[in-house]
């Protein structure tokens, strides 16, 4: 039995469907780093589905409308007199799946050493305008507006602007520095290199916009909660609204930006922790959904 048609509508739904749930769900804000596994397994399980129904398509089987090969073949594409041919369905149905296994790779790599080298260019810059501050375990840099981003990677370094140093209490500085650090600690910028190649593989695909979209929005909120552990919210949501303006260079990671309106509602809003049940079930969702596409195409009890 050919598994492409389950498997084909299987990865539409994941790809167009499971995206809304996600963005109307009320629990990723409560849970933001539960959320971000979850995103990124959505984007595992497309990737392996489409790679599988791929496959599937091409292999040929003994109803002949039932593979790619046999399809071209019955709609006259395959510009020959005979049955479709199975050295060619060997080589798309491999072909097709490394195709994208590669260029899901290779888009990984490129993110990731484009980021790379933006960090280390601007490393340079900070060397020769910045200054260390041992005190702060940061680099301070002449910006007249209150702001604070992270390189991180190999060299990790925090950036706090001279403005922030001034206005900002040392209890505020402190959830500054806290929220930067949760970056670094988490590896942060891989979790962003890995949506980024995502997009640009299947860049008309809304699973991944908003997985794109929503890991950068949900990992702040990761790096938030960091800043909660030992600030109060009320110091938090000064910090924010003070570094609401603040810009950040290309392949870093800043504590104000865009996103600062939710964060701040978010913050300030009383808190609900998710409960264990609905934490355990999305964390058994992450680990089980990539591995889903792989029981469509071998289900138990089928030889």
């Amino acid at each position: 039995m050919n598994s492409a048609p389950v498997l084909v509508g299987y990865t539409a739904v994941v790809g167009f469907v499971a995206p809304p749930l996600m963005l109307r769900a009320g629990w990723p804000h409560r849970a933001p780093a539960l959320a971000v596994a979850v995103w990124h397994a959505l984007a595992v399980s497309f990737s392996i589905g489409v790679a599988l129904s791929a496959y599937n398509l091409a292999m040929p089987t003994e109803h002949l409308h039932a593979g790619l090969v046999g399809l071209l073949h019955s709609c006259g594409l395959d510009m020959g007199s005979g049955p479709p041919d199975p050295d060619t369905a060997g080589r798309l149905a491999v072909g097709v799946p490394a195709a994208i296994a590669i260029a899901l790779v290779a888009s990984f790599v490129f993110h990731v050493t484009r980021a790379r080298r933006a960090r280390a260019e601007h490393r340079e810059t900070l060397d020769l305008v910045g200054r260390r501050s041992a005190r702060l375990s940061a680099t301070v840099l002449p910006y007249d507006i209150p702001a604070a981003y992270c390189l991180p990677g190999r060299h990790p370094r925090i950036v706090i602007s001279d403005a922030a140093v001034r206005e900002l209490t040392p209890d505020q500085l402190g959830a500054v520095l806290e929220h930067e650090q949760a970056h670094i600690a988490g590896r942060h910028h891989l979790a962003l290199a890995a949506t980024e190649a995502f997009h640009s593989v299947f860049r008309w695909l809304p699973l991944a916009r908003h997985a794109r979209e929503q890991t950068a929005l949900l990992l702040e909120m990761v790096a938030d909660d960091r800043a909660l552990r030992s600030h109060s919210h009320e110091v938090l949501a000064t910090v924010m609204y003070e570094m609401a303006a603040a810009r950040a260079p290309k392949g870093t990671l800043a504590a104000g930006g865009h996103t600062v309106l939710i964060r701040l509602t978010r913050v300030l809003a009383p808190r609900e922790a998710p409960h264990p049940a609905l934490r355990g079930s999305m964390a058994a969702a992450a680990v089980a959904v990539p591995l889903l596409p792989l029981l469509l195409t071998c289900p138990p009890g089928l030889g």
